[in-house]
């Protein structure tokens, strides 16, 4: 029977224990996406904290593929040494990291991407901050290839693995969804022709990289919108996936236009509403043989290792958690089985756009009123 304390391995990659730190936007890079020394140390303090692995916010592998400001890229050799000097910190620190690779699609705007916005169908949905142009598919070409090349400088540059995004609205995801794929060639209409582009990402990336590298995906099994992509079409997608050979599959569901049924749902107060994810995350692990993670609202130890030891999935990701508490995984090994003190509140993503990165507002309000008496 599985544990969350256990030592695993994802293709050669040595966990220390079961729990993920799922990838979350931070607002610490520089504007062209070089990383900085605050970000380099957020890391370092998760690593610190005993975090099993670290998936960093998602890396735009492209410009126009960036989706918010202050975002992280991997599209240009030129921030070699600051990279490096990310893993090396994480792993003198015992951890270990991955590279979240994401293109932001249609899901960003003129003024963030350079450009007018690229997706695979010109078309205005909500989640689109304006209407994109079409992609080519001499431009899907190009992406799937700056996908490979960004892979090919994380493995250089010290990552342990790398991690595609296609989930939450982003480019892959855009492909999957009926809602935002409209095509009539090859890359749309049945589940298998808007797989075509993520398996052409992934078989990109795995031929750059080798086959002893760790590729992982992070993969929506439900965009919880009306016309989006639904779990049989995520089940295809993931088996076709675990067939060629993909290391792990992240399981989410959501995107930014979801309602009450987003990424990072709030008011996770109480056991009955955590691992919102948690049953989409046992029908694509039924369909694979690779490993499976669930993130969406884990806040309880024993929640999480329910889910693990029963199981329904192999690792547990979390991120807001560990914006509050960095060394959740410490105190929890410790014996301190309390749950997280994450409040879901989403407050802390506001002074990523306005302070230079986010943290836990509701822990400064409470040292703050601690402080004044």
């Amino acid at each position: 029977m599985a544990a969350l304390f256990e030592e695993t391995e994802i293709k050669g990659m040595t966990l220390r224990n079961r729990l993920v730190r799922s990838a979350t936007w931070e607002g610490m890079c520089e504007q062209d996406g070089r990383p900085t020394e605050k970000l380099i140390n957020c890391y370092r303090d998760l690593a610190q904290g005993g975090v099993g692995l670290i998936i960093t916010g998602y890396t735009f592998v492209r410009p126009e593929g960036k989706g918010l400001p202050a975002k992280m890229g991997i599209h240009t050799d030129d921030f070699s040494d600051d990279f490096r000097k990310m893993t090396t910190a994480v792993h003198e620190a015992g951890g270990k990291i991955a590279v979240q690779l994401v293109h932001a699609g249609g899901q960003t705007d003129s003024a963030t991407a350079g450009r007018q916005p690229l997706a695979p169908s010109a078309i205005k949905v909500d989640q689109f901050p304006e209407t994109p142009a079409e992609l080519t598919k001499d431009e899907i070409y190009d992406i799937a290839t700056a996908f490979a090349d960004g892979a090919r400088r994380a493995k250089a540059w010290g990552f342990d693995a790398v991690e595609l995004h296609g989930a939450h609205g982003y480019l892959i995801n855009q492909f999957l969804s009926p809602l935002t794929n409209r095509r009539t060639d090859e890359y749309g209409g049945s589940i298998e022709n808007r797989s075509r582009f993520l398996l052409q990402v992934y078989l990109k990336v795995r031929q750059t990289v080798g086959e002893d590298y760790p590729v992982l995906i992070k993969l929506n099994a439900a965009d919880n919108l009306k016309g989006g992509l639904e779990i049989d079409d995520a089940v295809y997608a993931a088996k076709k996936l675990s067939d060629d050979g993909i290391d792990a599959i992240e399981v989410s569901a959501g995107t930014q236009s979801s309602g009450d049924e987003s990424p990072a749902r709030t008011q996770i107060n109480m056991p009955e509403k955590e691992a919102y994810n948690l049953d989409l995350a046992r029908r694509i692990k039924q369909a694979v043989s690779c490993p499976v993670m669930a993130v969406g609202g884990f806040r309880s130890y024993y929640v999480a290792e329910k889910a693990v030891s029963s199981g329904s999935v192999d690792y547990i990701s979390m991120a807001r958690p560990f914006i509050r508490e960095p060394n959740l995984p410490n105190r929890w090994k410790e014996g301190d089985h309390s749950p997280a003190k994450c409040i879901s509140c989403n407050s802390c993503f506001k002074p990523g756009l306005e302070e230079g990165g986010i943290y836990c507002v509701t822990e400064k309000k409470e040292k703050e009123k601690k402080a004044a008496g």
